[in-house]
Parts: structure tokens; sequence; C-alpha cells
């Protein structure tokens, strides 16, 4: 045990789900000699370690029990089963100012937080210049913290919590916080926490963070532990179960040669039903035309919502059209989070004679190119238009059908990577 931070034995957290709040009462106070409850495992049999001085991410899709099992490490829940050593003083970014008084001041409640987590009264006063420092929110730390704004809020929060030079540090969704100039200070500080020897682990959905932060990853599905190893390995097969594509018979047989080809990944049905597409798609036009079918390829050939930044990718659409058209144009628009155009052409801009189609008439359309934008989420949008007796028309478009999620391990400024080559005589 001595070279590890962090043992999880056997783990399970399982719950019990009631129909109605009267079977509990019922059960609780012995009323019921039948089983009125239907068991919920948030986890069963997980085993993972962690090595003193390693960085750990876990990943999953949502309900995979990531949450859970950071919350029995640090105490917050008991596991139903199972053991769970910790070899250090754990420092937990869960649920920022979840301890917090409302009405106690920033100063007060970072003496109440610190005692919470085991300092005395001596030591966070040693790192309490720090601290304010960290938050940077001024005379407001001897303000009550219900007049906070939420951003003002969440610094002191993670200010406390990255500031106790604790030997374990627990992070869930914790990094982003506040405006994009504290994130960058969040972002060194966990770097230095890497440099320093310290042991992380760190639940994210930010891809490009577990790649670029982590040594290895753990990969959790429905409460079980699907795999674990390098962060590469780990977020291909997270990709695939994004889009039920997972195969962990087929994983074993083809380990040395994980890549799937084009004939399963895209042949095998729908493109769309191997992509996270928007629930509440908008979609208009005067239905000349029917975007039936589209997806994403990576540069390995599958379909998939994930690109890592700088390599090759596929926007596909398939079109069939109701009327008869001349030189339709096929578009695809990328936009931010914030509905803000980064990019996007047409096959109009790019000279691409389409030429005239018949009712009926059905067309696949590719746009090939490198992945230049910065990791983070983007919204695609997919476009058939036309000139009708001279006017422009919309045959058939929908806003904001699927996102790409960009992995990256390199941000630059602003919203493409320029791929500066730079000598320094």
């Amino acid at each position: 045990m001595s070279d590890y931070a962090i043992s999880v034995e056997h783990v399970n957290k399982m719950y019990k789900l009631y129909d109605k709040p009267s079977d509990r009462f019922k059960e609780a106070m012995g009323l019921s000699k039948k089983k009125k409850y239907r068991e919920h495992y948030a986890l069963h049999d997980v085993n993972f370690q962690v090595k003193k001085g390693e960085t750990v991410g876990i990943i999953g899709t949502n309900g995979s029990g990531k949450s859970t099992i950071l919350k029995i490490i640090t105490g917050v829940l008991n596991p139903t089963d199972g053991e769970v050593k910790v070899n250090g003083r754990i420092s937990a970014l869960l649920e920022l100012g979840a301890g917090f008084n409302q009405e106690y001041t920033g100063i007060e409640n970072v003496y109440l937080n610190g005692t919470m987590i085991g300092f005395t009264r001596e030591e966070i006063d040693e790192k309490l210049d720090s601290i304010l420092e960290f938050a940077d929110i001024g005379d407001f730390v001897n303000q009550p913290v219900k007049t906070y704004s939420s951003g003002m809020f969440v610094r002191l929060a993670f200010a406390v919590a990255i500031n106790i030079d604790p030997e374990i540090l627990i992070v869930d969704e914790a990094l982003s916080v506040g405006d994009v100039f504290f994130q960058a200070k969040c972002y060194h500080k966990f770097e230095e926490f890497k440099k320093l020897g310290k042991t992380i682990l760190f639940v994210s959905h930010d891809l490009g963070s577990i790649g670029k932060y982590c040594d290895r990853v753990v990969l959790l599905n429905q409460g079980v532990k699907l795999n674990e190893g390098n962060p590469k390995e780990m977020i291909d097969i997270y990709k695939k179960l994004l889009v039920n594509q997972y195969d962990e018979n087929e994983e074993k047989e083809a380990k040395k040669d994980s890549v799937l080809t084009e004939e399963k990944s895209a042949d095998s049905g729908m493109w769309k039903d191997m992509t996270t597409i928007n629930p509440d798609i908008v979609e208009y036009g005067d239905g000349s035309a029917t975007i039936f079918d589209y997806g994403v390829k990576d540069c390995n050939g599958n379909i998939t919502n994930a690109i890592e930044k700088g390599t090759e990718f596929t926007i596909m659409m398939k079109v069939k059209f109701n009327k008869k058209v001349s030189d339709p144009i096929f578009a695809i628009t990328f936009k931010d989070l914030k509905g803000t155009e980064i990019a996007g052409t047409n096959t109009m801009f790019e000279s691409v004679n389409t030429g005239n189609v018949e009712d009926g008439d059905e067309r696949i359309i590719k746009f090939t190119q490198q992945m230049d934008l910065q990791g983070g989420d983007y919204l695609i949008s997919l476009g058939c238009t036309g000139y009708k007796d001279g006017e422009f028309t919309v045959y058939h478009r929908l806003y904001d059908v699927f996102n790409i999620t960009v992995i990256s391990q390199k941000n630059t400024v602003g919203y493409y990577d320029m791929n500066s080559k730079i000598v320094v005589e």
C-alpha cells in the first residue's frame, strides 16, 4: 500500500429505488414483508489503484459512476461493499462551495472550510494570503457570501481548495470556473501540482485535458470499470461508446490493430444512428430536397463526434431530391456554443460543379479538411440550397444538427491554430 496513494478494491454502490414514497416509509417501519424497492448499482465491483505522484483521469458517459466513485474516495459517500484506502491528505474539488455558510463572510468561510479539511487555525493563517491572492475578489472577502456573484463564489471556493497544499488532489469538472483569466490560473496551478509530484485524480468531459495531463485513464461505463490504460487508447474506446460502436469482444480480438474499417463503421447503418445528434434540431426549407443522413468520419475511418486537432476529418451528408433542381449548393457551417459562426464553406465557394438532379435522385456529399480549430465543442449546421428563377432558395437546412468535440493538447489564441513554425536564433 505504501506505493499507492489511492486503492479502490471491489467497490459497489447500490441505491434502493422506490416507486412511491409510501413504499419507502412502509419498509422503514417494518410494515411490509415484501421487498418494495428495486436495486440500482451506481458502481459494481470497481477496482483500480493510483500510485503516488501519478495523474489519473476517470472518463465515461453520463451515469457511469464517475462522480460517485470520487465521493466514496473522499468520504462523502460510503460504499455498499468493498474498500477504499487513501494514503495522504486529500483536497477535493467536487461541489465547489458546498460547505460554505451563506451568512458568513468570505474570510470566515475560508477558516470554516480549512477546519473541515483538517487544518488548524495557525495553518490557515499561513495560507490565507495565497488563498486571497488566488481568489482575487478584493474587499468582498469581508462581505457575506450571499452577496457574491456566482463567479466570485466559485473563485473563492476554488482558491480555498487548491491552496491548502494537499498530498492528493481530487477534481470533478472544476477546472473551468470563472472568467478566462481565472481559468488560466487554475490550469497553471494544476500543472504546478503535477511538477511537484502530487497525486491527482480527476473526472472531466474535456478529453483534451484528459489527454494532456493524465498518465493513465480509467474508463467507466454504467457503473462498471470497462478498461484502463494510456489516455489515447481509452479516449478512442470512449469515443466509440458515445456512438454505441464499442464491442468488447471485437476490441479484444483487434487489440493489436484497433482501427475500425470504414465498412464496419460507416456502412453498417445510417451515419446519424452512430452520431450524437441534437434532439431539438431546427430545420426548414421548401421541400425540394431532404438531408436524410449525416455524420463525421475521423482519420481512422470511424464515425464519431470527437476529432483530434491536427488530423484530417470528413463531414458527410446524404441528400434526396424531391424535385428537379439545377446546380444545388451544399453547405456546412461551424458555430461556437454561443452561436457565433466560426467557419464554413459550400460547393459554390469551392467551385464544385454539382450538375442537375431529377426527382428521386440522391447525392452523397463529403467535406474533407484538417482540424485546426482550438479544443472545445462546436455545433454543425448543414444546408442544401440553390437558385430558382434567379432567386436564392433554401431546399433544406438543418441548424446545429450535431456537435464536434475537438480534442487538443495545445491551444493557441483565438479560434484557429495558425500552426506557426517558430525559430529562435
